[in-house]
């Protein structure tokens, strides 16, 4: 190696040997993801108001890098960090990385997912969705268009999946408590968008006089909406989404989509840092924070509210 790379190199290695005063590190799934992106759009907004504190924004190239995120947050350790913000990819292979920091007296906000048990003691707040409550405000828009009585369907899922048991249990509770509405069928796509598109097909043309329909997630929400395009259906059938990609989004502006839920990935980013700057400055915060969802229609597609979470 010649002097220059070697001077180049031993700057570099010094420059990342210690925080910056006051830094705050954001340790996400992926960098490459318009959803995580948001995350730091939130960070970054709730870092810049706070008074005396850097961010940075890490995650690994995708979210089965668990390996990468673990050094990751092992080296935030080692820089002395003023705090972490971290979104596990793994439930089980951060505890020990989360300890570490534990043990050096750094604070840990956990935003989107929690890790095992083993690591409780190891954070001190965590922030996500209510997956029950995201159900509810499902449900009380699908019921807001179609009304208290006919037929609906469900389009799931993974049965039983943590997200899964909250959500579509909270909007089947909500359902039953405020309408006569008779759900038809609850239908499991296992996160895949061919599945979703396929048994939705065969709900509408089962269910000729169907009234409104849910996708739980993501991929099941736009193999929903594509069935519906393809039956003719869009604005008959009204059809509640959950999450926020460009399909989703369109859906909604064309009226294939009433409206989808999305979850707060702005929000996780920016209460995130707040709870983590509270932290640190040694104010109490709470154990658990629900960053929400937002409801979008045709009404705020275009509105700040929902694109700070639509991605």
């Amino acid at each position: 190696m010649s002097l220059g790379l070697l001077t180049a190199a031993f700057a570099l290695s010094s420059s990342a040997a210690f925080a910056a005063p006051g830094e705050i590190a954001v340790i996400v799934k992926t960098t490459n993801s318009n959803y995580w992106q948001n995350v730091k759009k939130g960070a970054t907004a709730s870092a810049a108001d706070a008074k005396g504190y850097s961010l940075t924004f890490q995650g690994p190239a995708s979210e089965s890098a668990i390996a990468d995120q673990v050094s990751m947050v092992e080296n935030a350790v080692t820089r002395k960090v003023a705090g972490i913000v971290l979104a596990a990819s793994d439930p089980d292979a951060l505890v020990p990385a989360l300890k570490k920091a534990w043990e050096a007296k750094i604070p840990v906000v956990l935003i989107d997912s929690l890790v095992a048990d083993s690591g409780k003691r190891y954070y001190q707040s965590f922030l996500s969705t209510d997956n029950e409550a995201a159900g509810e405000q499902s449900a009380k828009a699908l019921i807001s268009q179609v009304g208290k009585t006919g037929k609906i369907a469900v389009m799931s899922y993974v049965a039983g999946a943590g997200s899964e048991t909250g959500r579509v249990g909270g909007f089947k509770r909500y359902i039953e408590k405020n309408s006569q509405l008779q759900i038809v069928g609850t239908y499991y796509s296992q996160s895949q968008m061919a599945t979703a598109l396929n048994q939705t097909t065969d709900v509408l043309a089962s269910n000729p006089d169907l009234k409104g329909i849910f996708g739980a997630n993501e991929p099941t929400a736009v193999g929903m909406g594509r069935a519906i395009a393809q039956a003719g259906k869009a604005g008959k059938v009204i059809a509640v989404g959950f999450d926020g990609n460009e399909d989703l989004k369109n859906f909604v502006k064309d009226g294939t989509l009433y409206a989808t839920a999305v979850q707060g990935s702005y929000s996780m980013g920016a209460l995130g840092v707040k709870t983590l700057v509270s932290l640190i400055e040694g104010k109490k915060v709470a154990p658990f924070v629900n960053t929400g969802v937002v409801i979008v229609t045709k009404a705020n597609v275009e509105l700040p509210e929902a694109k700070n979470v639509l991605y």
